[in-house]
C-alpha cells in the first residue's frame, strides 16, 4: 500500500502539473487550423500540426497524447475538406503521415509511463533497502553526540558500499566506519553481511581486539562465496573499530586500512595514526584477537570525533586537487556535530563542482562533559 500511494501521488503531481500546459498543443492546434484557412490553397500549414501530439508527450500521459493527437488529425481533415476536399493526395499523405506519427508517439509515451513506474518502485525499494542496511545512527548515545551523513555518487541508486554503525555496550559505545572496495550490487551485500555482523557481536561488549577478529572472519568466509561481478578473493572492506568508553577520556581505535578519524579539540586537528594498522576485512580468515592489538588516543569532553571514507579526501576539483579535510576542519572551528557534517557537505560539493565521483560517508560525534551524559 505504501508504494501504491507513493507512485499515485507522483501520478497526481504529473497531472497537475501537465494540465496548465495542455493549451499549449491546443492552440496551436486552433492557430494552425485558422490560419491555414485564412491563407491561400498553395500554402500548407497542416503539416505544423504533428507538433501538437509532440509536446503531449513530453507533458502528459498516453491517453492524454492520443486525445490531441485524434484532435490533430481531425483538425487536418478539416483543412482538407476547406482546400478542395480528401481525395487530393496532399492531403491524404498529411492525414496518413499525423496519424502514423501521433500513433508513434501514444505507444513511446506508453512504454515511457511504463518505465517512469518502474524507475519509482526502484527508487521506494531503495529507499526500504537503505534504511534497513544503513539505520540511522540516534543523535544521542550515552556521553556521545552524533550526526552522520550518506551520500552516494549516484543519487538514483540510494545506496552503495559505504557504511557506519554505533552500538551501545555495558560501559560504552562501539562505532564503526567503513568502504567496500568495488561498485554495484556485490557491494552492498558486503556491507550488509560486515553491518549485520558487527550489530550482531558489538553488543555482547568482547574487547576490541576479539571483535575486529570476528569481523575479518565473517567477512572472509562471505567474500569467499563468489559474486557474479567480483571474483573471489578479489573483494575487502576498510574499516575503523573505535571503543569510547562512557567515563574515560579516551577512545580505543583499530584500524583495517581506513582513512584515520580525526579529533578537533581546542581549535587543533588531530590525526589518528595507528602504529600498525591492520589488513582491510575479508582479505584473509582464522585471525583471533591474538592477531589484533588496539590503540589509545585522548578523546576528553568537548572533542568532536570525525570519521569519513575516502570519497571524502579523494574529491577532486576542476584542476584535479584532492579535498584538503583536515585543513578545511581545522579553519572551521565547528563543534556542533550536525552543524560540522553539513558544512563539510556542502564544502564537499563547492570543491567538487556540484556532483560526487564517489560514495561519501561521514560520523561527527561529540563527547559531552559528564553532567550531559
Amino acid at each position: 500500500m505504501p508504494l501504491q500511494r507513493r507512485r499515485s501521488g507522483s501520478g497526481r503531481r504529473r497531472r497537475r502539473v501537465g494540465r496548465p500546459l495542455v493549451a499549449v498543443p491546443l492552440g496551436l492546434i486552433a492557430l494552425v487550423v485558422v490560419v491555414d484557412l485564412l491563407t491561400p490553397p498553395n500554402i500548407h500549414l497542416g503539416p505544423l500540426l504533428v507538433a501538437a501530439p509532440a509536446i503531449t508527450a513530453a507533458i502528459g500521459g498516453p491517453k492524454l497524447t492520443g486525445v490531441i493527437g485524434a484532435l490533430a488529425v481531425t483538425a487536418q481533415v478539416v483543412i482538407g475538406i476547406f482546400h478542395g476536399g480528401l481525395t487530393t493526395p496532399n492531403h491524404q499523405a498529411q492525414i496518413a503521415a499525423l496519424l502514423l506519427i501521433s500513433v508513434f508517439l501514444v505507444i513511446f509515451r506508453h512504454a515511457r509511463a511504463q518505465h517512469e513506474q518502474q524507475l519509482i518502485q526502484a527508487r521506494w525499494v531503495a529507499e526500504v533497502a537503505q534504511r534497513v542496511l544503513l539505520r540511522p545512527v540516534p543523535p544521542r548515545l550515552g556521553p556521545l553526540r552524533i550526526a552522520s551523513l550518506y551520500v552516494p555518487a549516484e543519487a538514483e541508486a540510494r545506496m552503495g558500499g559505504d557504511l557506519y554503525a554505533a552500538a551501545r555496550t555495558e560501559h560504552g559505545t562501539r562505532v564503526m566506519i567503513g568502504d567496500v572496495r568495488g561498485k554495484g550490487l556485490p557491494t552492498i551485500g558486503d556491507a550488509a553481511s560486515l553491518l549485520g555482523a558487527f550489530r550482531a557481536a558489538a553488543h555482547r561488549n568482547p574487547p576490541l581486539p576479539r571483535l575486529v577478529a570476528h569481523l575479518q572472519n565473517a567477512t572472509y568466509w562471505d567474500m569467499a562465496e563468489p559474486h557474479e561481478e567480483t571474483a573471489t578473493g578479489e573483494g575487502f572492506i576498510t574499516a575503523a573499530i573505535l571503543d569510547i568508553p562512557d567515563h574515560q577520556p579516551v577512545l580505543r581505535l583499530i584500524n583495517c586500512g581506513h582513512p584515520p578519524p580525526l579529533v578537533l579539540s581546542g581549535g587543533e586537528v588531530t590525526t589518528l595514526t595507528v602504529a600498525d594498522p591492520a589488513l582491510p576485512l575479508g582479505l584473509t580468515g582464522g585471525l583471533t584477537e591474538d592477531d589484533y592489538a588496539s590503540e589509545s588516543f585522548p578523546y576528553r569532553p568537548g572533542d568532536v570525533l570525525l570519521l569519513y571514507t575516502d570519497g571524502v579526501i579523494e574529491t577532486r576539483d576542476a584542476d584535479g586537487r584532492f579535498y584538503p579535510l583536515a585543513d578545511r576542519v581545522a579553519g572551521w572551528r565547528e563543534t556542533d556535530p550536525d552543524g560540522l557534517v553539513q558544512r563539510l557537505h556542502r564544502d564537499l560539493l563547492a570543491h567538487a563542482g556540484g556532483a560526487l565521483d564517489d560514495d561519501v560517508a561521514v560520523m561527527a560525534i561529540e563527547r559531552l562533559p559528564p553532567e550531559s551524559g
